[in-house]
């Protein structure tokens, strides 16, 4: 019923998208009738491709290669509806010009070619960018931290479809070279069923740290089972955080690492977050959080003890404009942020992609902080 509800709201927002392109940017493109014809064509086969993918998604039996060319549609779609917009835009501006009428036709002739021009580039680029991983250094203050660790976050891998044991073998070697002291892996590992996931899971037993490996559930674990997805999980020497929180480093020379569920067990009525239970003994003691979403410190009553939250799901928008519709529902987007006087929260862009292989001012990212007091 989920899946259909999903669905049915997927296809509606595309749907929606694809019209305004075709009744907005097609149908008043200074082409002729013909060309028109094949743009149209194109759209339509694109809209096609979305309907698709979400199959491709959760059940990835197809080829690397089709599901590949099945996963661009909603990034194209999304892409080519903004500059639709800002299109419809320019053209409105134009038309209360005095500009006379042919000067106003010359005009529209050569935005029309520009804003062709623009969604080809446009997504050209974003598919480019996806192919990329940069490493982010930042450098962190923990008060009454005695000496200095490194972590390393991976964050919404979304293993599935492109997303697999070739990709995961390449990420963990880079994470290796860093030779961290500890690697944390903030929610949304798992994007697709178990089955179809596990080769490429095993691939991060080879992941190492001086510390180990700490991983905590994003939302998109609920989808696929999570207590399956756990026990995987441990059972490759990485230890998944429920509520609770280990001891890193020498005695009385190290820092609490805490783990919460995400905030959507509250909404799927198990595995629900509790922070008191993630906290506990951690008094007095230099402490960071794993919460799988930035808005989680909104149900926090008081971050008084938690010096730095390492986020992720935001993916930082992943495709531009997208990250401001997710500033509206997140606090914090991207990057270290200062909340408070006793806290900052760090949210990685997202080391994989979800849905299209596509990045737009915002790059996939392996964090490696460097904590000092």
């Amino acid at each position: 019923m989920s899946f259909i509800i999903f669905f049915s709201a997927f296809t509606i927002v595309f749907a929606f998208q694809t019209l305004i392109i075709k009744k907005r940017l097609i149908n008043k493109l200074d082409f002729t009738y013909k060309t028109k014809k094949y743009l149209s064509l194109i759209l339509y086969i694109t809209f096609l491709g979305v309907l698709m993918y979400p199959v491709a998604r959760y059940y990835p039996l197809v080829p690397n290669w089709l599901y590949f060319l099945l996963s661009l549609p909603i990034g194209v779609i999304f892409l080519t509806f903004i500059i639709t917009l800002l299109h419809e835009i320019i053209s409105f501006g134009f038309s209360k010009t005095s500009f006379r009428k042919n000067r106003r036709d010359f005009f529209k002739k050569g935005l029309d070619i520009g804003a062709i021009s623009v969604v080809v580039a446009t997504n050209a680029k974003a598919i480019d960018n996806s192919r990329d991983i940069e490493l982010e250094i930042v450098d962190v203050k923990i008060n009454n931290l005695k000496q200095p660790y490194s972590i390393v976050q991976l964050s919404d891998i979304h293993i599935g479809g492109l997303i697999d044991k070739d990709f995961i073998k390449s990420l963990v070697d880079k994470v290796n070279i860093l030779n961290p002291d500890v690697v944390v892996i903030t929610g949304d590992l798992v994007d697709t069923k178990l089955q179809f996931a596990k080769a490429a899971l095993d691939e991060l037993k080879n992941l190492k740290s001086k510390f180990g490996t700490y991983f905590i559930v994003g939302n998109h674990e609920y989808f696929h089972g999570v207590q399956p997805i756990i026990d995987y999980v441990n059972s490759l020497e990485i230890k998944t955080l429920e509520n609770e929180n280990v001891y890193i480093g020498p005695n009385d020379n190290g820092f609490y690492l805490c783990g919460v569920y995400d905030r959507f067990g509250f909404r799927y009525g198990a595995y629900k977050p509790d922070i008191n239970k993630a906290l506990e003994n951690t008094n007095n003691h230099p402490t960071i959080l794993l919460a799988h979403q930035p808005k989680f410190i909104e149900e926090i009553e008081s971050t008084k003890g938690i010096d730095l939250i390492l986020c992720g799901h935001t993916h930082g928008g992943q495709i531009f404009p997208f990250n401001f519709l997710v500033k509206l529902q997140q606090p914090y987007v991207r990057e270290l942020n200062t909340h408070n006087e006793f806290t900052q929260v760090y949210v990685n862009k997202g080391t994989g992609f979800w849905g299209p292989p596509m990045r737009l001012g915002a790059s996939s990212e392996i964090t490696f902080l460097k904590l000092s007091s």
